[in-house]
């Protein structure tokens, strides 16, 4: 996997066979673990747990201070993790694939965990809505998104993905 995950960071979509050769071992030894080139992209998914907060453990109560703390973060791990997140993009837009097992929507979880206080004190707010929105607005489609067709580099895209976020939640909370 550390092999498939160099390829990707280097731009490329290995197969099992280019992995197996960057790790230096079988070819047999790499189709026991991985049958086909989607498993082997797939296995090369981000190492974020689930469960895994974004919130340091002194996080403000303010939402909008809290969402600008996840959405640094988030935008982090997406800049980073980018050419794994790309591939995962791919296989999810395969004729028939349907959504990899991988894309398990951490991020909205990561979100709701920031809008939390919102319950408190707007309690007429969907919290999971919103945070379905913010989503719709960050992550890797946006990134590819601002940085491919919006011409931004990944610093400019992360800040754009980070005021959009906090866009969205300061209309949500304007009576």
């Amino acid at each position: 996997m550390s092999a498939a995950r160099q390829l990707l960071a280097d731009g490329l979509s290995p197969t099992v066979e280019d992995a197996a050769t960057k790790a230096a071992i079988s070819r047999t030894t790499a189709y026991r673990y991985f049958a086909t080139q989607r498993a082997l992209l797939l296995a090369a998914h981000p190492e974020v747990r689930p469960g895994t907060s974004l919130l340091p453990a002194d996080a403000p109560s303010d939402p909008v201070a809290r969402l600008e703390l996840v959405m640094r973060e988030f935008t982090r791990i997406t800049v980073e993790w980018e050419p794994q997140l790309r591939a995962q993009l791919r296989l999810s837009l395969e004729p028939g694939a349907g959504q990899p097992e991988l894309r398990q929507g951490r991020a909205i979880g990561w979100i709701e965990e920031a809008l939390s206080p919102l319950g408190g004190t707007h309690p007429g707010i969907d919290i999971h809505a919103l945070a379905v929105s913010i989503r719709s607005a960050t992550g890797i489609e946006s990134l590819v998104w601002l940085t491919d067709v919006g011409g931004l580099d990944r610093a400019a895209a992360s800040a754009t993905m980070t005021r959009s976020a906090l866009a969205i939640l300061r209309a949500a909370m304007e009576p």
